[in-house]
């Protein structure tokens, strides 16, 4: 079975892995019936994991970790190594849609406001009308580990046993999320989308094309939610190349 190379960024391991071949991994770990963590980090994630140590050591649990974000690209690019691709979610999702649809790989959606999953699901089941999504959940429930609702979730998703658990509460909810619930869920895969259903249905524009497919969806973001992200981008961008910077020098623990 493929494996992908590791790379070390500021103390969390990211594997410099293409789409084609994370595919290939999904889909021989859900063939032997095994079970795996596919993550994701951009700017903002590894700087969430500089101050917490459970989010870095979630991260460094899992069995996949990809970029998505050109920061993460360029801080590889720093530190002498090299990420082949950004698989980021607004695109792969229908990527990965092609590639689950004539396998028969199932999913379950988890999150976003109420409604908003549906509609992701319907516009990707009318590009790929044979596309098994089993399930779909919204994320407006009482995550705490043992409340009511919570396990309730669970045992949906252990009901319907889906090949693919998509989970966009956003960052680092998703992850805390997954960290204490992983091990009592039944689903081969589970991927932390983020923001991905409210891509998918439309309700969250991206920026022009030219920007997305330039290193700049950061720029786009921020010019389309500039309240909300300025902080993350504004500050976040230039802090996060600064430990890239002081870790080239081999300064950073």
């Amino acid at each position: 079975m493929y494996k992908p190379n590791e790379i070390g960024i500021l103390g969390v391991t990211v594997h410099p892995i293409t789409k084609d071949d994370l595919h290939a991994y999904m889909d021989a770990t859900i063939a032997r019936h095994d079970r795996a963590l596919v993550l994701n980090v951009n700017v903002h994630a590894m700087n969430l994991a500089h101050t917490d140590r459970d989010l870095k050591n979630f991260f460094n649990r899992a069995e996949i970790v990809f970029c998505d974000g050109i920061g993460v690209m360029l801080a590889a690019r720093l530190l002498g190594e090299k990420v082949p691709e950004r698989i980021t979610y607004a695109d792969w999702m229908w990527e990965l849609a092609a590639y689950a649809e004539p396998r028969q790989l199932s999913f379950f959606f988890l999150g976003a406001k109420p409604g908003v999953a549906e509609q992701a699901a319907q516009r990707l089941q009318t590009r790929f009308p044979r596309l098994k999504i089993v399930g779909v959940q919204h994320g407006y429930f009482d995550r705490a580990r043992d409340s009511a609702e919570n396990k309730a979730v669970i045992q949906r998703i252990n009901e319907l046993r889906p090949n693919i658990l998509v989970v966009g509460f956003g960052m680092p909810i998703q992850e805390q999320w997954l960290a204490e619930n992983w091990d009592a869920l039944d689903a081969n895969i589970a991927l932390t989308g983020g923001a991905v259903f409210d891509y998918l249905s439309g309700s969250l524009r991206r920026g022009p094309k030219w920007m997305t497919d330039n290193g700049l969806e950061w720029a786009a973001r921020l010019l389309i939610e500039p309240q909300r992200l300025w902080k993350r981008y504004v500050v976040g961008n230039p802090l996060f190349l600064w430990r890239v910077f002081w870790s080239r020098l081999g300064f950073y623990r």
